[in-house]
């Protein structure tokens, strides 16, 4: 017995597109088959909504918020077995005071489990740990035909590969077995460094390697000599300290905000301003996870601060060795155009993984967000093809606009890919709009 179809008016984290949807809510794994066997048409997970695009918006939609069940936890191994619409924030209240933490998260906890696995999701400390996946030892998922397969990187691999950074595209994780990292304190010794351009911020990473955790804020409209400057955050986790998060004072953003607010000027003067509020070379402090995980988190809608119109984060990976040439022509593209970012993230990746359509190479990986306006997808365009130039490619998780040409061009295990959902029968049934869109 299936629930009846719920109408749903969705979108991405970017709010565009918002489309209008059937969606299935569910509680019980048994409760997704018989959509599959009743229902026509595609079908794609949507949990939090937090992938920036089109991923995970399709015709029908399964909702699986509500299948967030924590099944078991090994206080010895720090190994948790949960349903996958279990959201990074619930493991981190739960397993937190016991002395666990995620192994890599990502930039926000409000996403789920499922979702993480799907995206392949990295953190700040790639460059150690790898994406997401390398703390999954197993996972079940439910495939077409209604078997429900137990897969990990020693059974059923191929499942496995293809399901890590595979948009939800090869069936429904229903469940994952998951190794958490153990901590002696809910807080990240830290330091800032104050980098002056492009060079100093690539020479600082690497100096600071060794180190767990490592990101950049970066100014994406300086030019000149001071091209590329940035302020360098990295980190360890304190030995000392209590396991509980101090509690944090949540703000809104209740209005859409008039994107006339979001222009050149204003993004250039915050970036200065920003840059300069750090007035030495070098700083050392003490900080919550909250903080040096998820600062965005504390400002709940802050996706509204973009405009009704909505917008999109572009992010793009460089191999090592093109990174410094491929990152000096894009910054320059994009302080010319003036459609600069407050938010403009560097992070340096460690070596790719295996799955077929993980995001990861070993390089340097930047993020910045863009209101949707009428010239921006030509220019986005345009840095693909700078991109493509540097044997780069762009991260599914955030995209929804590139052109299936610069998909196929820089993602070599999508035929693999191809050949491991028609094998399991999800080429008919699990399709989003970006897959549809990429042809994937």
């Amino acid at each position: 017995m299936t629930r009846p179809a719920l109408p749903v008016f969705i979108s991405g984290w970017g709010r565009t597109p918002r489309i209008h949807a059937s969606g299935y809510e569910v509680e019980l794994p048994e409760e997704i088959l018989p959509l599959f066997q009743q229902e026509t048409g595609d079908f794609i997970v949507h949990a939090m909504g937090r992938s920036y695009g089109d991923s995970s918006l399709s015709r029908n939609v399964v909702l699986t918020r509500r299948l967030n069940a924590i099944l078991s936890f090994d206080p010895d191994t720090g190994i948790a077995v949960c349903e996958s619409g279990v959201s990074l924030s619930d493991l981190i209240d739960v397993f937190l005071p016991r002395g666990w933490f995620l192994s890599v998260t990502p930039g926000t906890k409000f996403i789920t489990v499922g979702g993480a696995i799907a995206s392949d999701v990295h953190g700040k400390n790639h460059h150690k740990a790898g994406c997401f996946s390398t703390s999954v030892i197993g996972m079940d998922v439910l495939v077409p035909s209604g078997q429900i397969i137990t897969c990990s990187p020693q059974t059923h691999r191929d499942l496995f590969l293809a399901t890590c950074g595979g948009m939800g595209l090869t069936g429904v994780i229903l469940s994952a077995t998951l190794q958490l990292q153990p901590v002696q304190s809910a807080f990240i010794d830290q330091e800032i460094i104050k980098c002056r351009n492009l060079s100093e911020t690539i020479d600082a990473f690497s100096q600071y390697h060794l180190l767990a955790y490592s990101v950049a804020w970066i100014d994406c409209l300086s030019q000149g000599k001071e091209m590329g400057r940035s302020l360098l955050m990295v980190g360890e986790h304190a030995q000392s300290g209590r396991l509980r998060l101090p509690e944090i004072r949540s703000h809104s953003i209740p209005f859409d905000v008039p994107g006339i607010c979001l222009n050149p000027y204003s993004v250039s003067l915050f970036n200065a301003l920003y840059y300069a509020k750090t007035r030495r070379r070098h700083i050392s402090n003490t900080v919550s996870l909250n903080t040096f995980f998820y600062p965005l988190d504390a400002i709940l809608q802050w996706n509204r601060m973009y405009g009704k119109n909505g917008f999109t984060q572009y992010q793009m990976v460089l191999p090592l060795e093109s990174s410094h040439a491929g990152l000096k022509a894009i910054l320059t593209r994009i302080a010319r155009s003036g459609m600069g970012s407050f938010l403009a993230v560097l992070k340096l990746f460690g070596p790719a993984n295996e799955n077929y359509l993980s995001f990861p190479l070993k390089g340097f990986t930047l993020a910045l967000d863009f209101k949707m306006a009428s010239r921006l997808l030509p220019f986005l365009d345009e840095l693909d093809r700078i991109v493509l130039d540097h044997a780069g490619r762009i991260y599914l998780s955030k995209d929804v606009r590139m052109k299936p040409e610069t998909f196929q061009k820089s993602y070599p295990g999508l035929e693999k890919f191809r050949e491991i959902r028609r094998h399991y029968g999800a080429t008919t049934r699990f399709n989003s709009l970006q897959s549809r869109r990429l042809e994937i």
